[in-house]
């Protein structure tokens, strides 16, 4: 269950263990973009002895820029040309838009250079 939460980047808040029963809580705060599809994966990895119960919390700023690039010569040296580390905001705002039907701005082909040659083979 903490695979599933931290995959999905929930934090846990506290976990008790009821006295007297093998019932054990466990409150966490989860993305509500996060949350799609969660119950499934959730009984899937615990066999079904997990029941997660979601309900809205609070609002939560990002604290990230969606369109930042490395800039400086230190961040090239620790990110790379590509910033390779994914940008959850830039994440979380392409699949809201994917969802709506607008338009994403990515690569069709990332690394041109992987592409496979298209000889015969004999």
């Amino acid at each position: 269950m903490y695979a599933v939460l931290g995959r999905r980047h929930g934090r846990i808040l506290h976990a008790d263990q009821q006295e007297g029963s093998q019932i054990f809580t466990v409150n966490a705060v989860l993305p509500v973009i996060e949350s799609l599809n969660f119950a499934n994966e959730i009984r899937k990895q615990t066999s079904g002895k997990a029941n997660p119960q979601l309900s809205f919390s609070h609002w939560e700023i990002i604290d990230l820029d969606p369109f930042w690039t490395p800039t400086t010569e230190e961040e090239y040296k620790l990110y790379g040309e590509k910033a390779d580390t994914e940008n959850r905001a830039l994440h979380y705002m392409n699949q809201v838009r994917r969802r709506k039907g607008l338009h994403v701005e990515e690569k069709i082909v990332e690394f041109a250079e992987k592409q496979r040659t298209l000889t015969k083979n004999k």
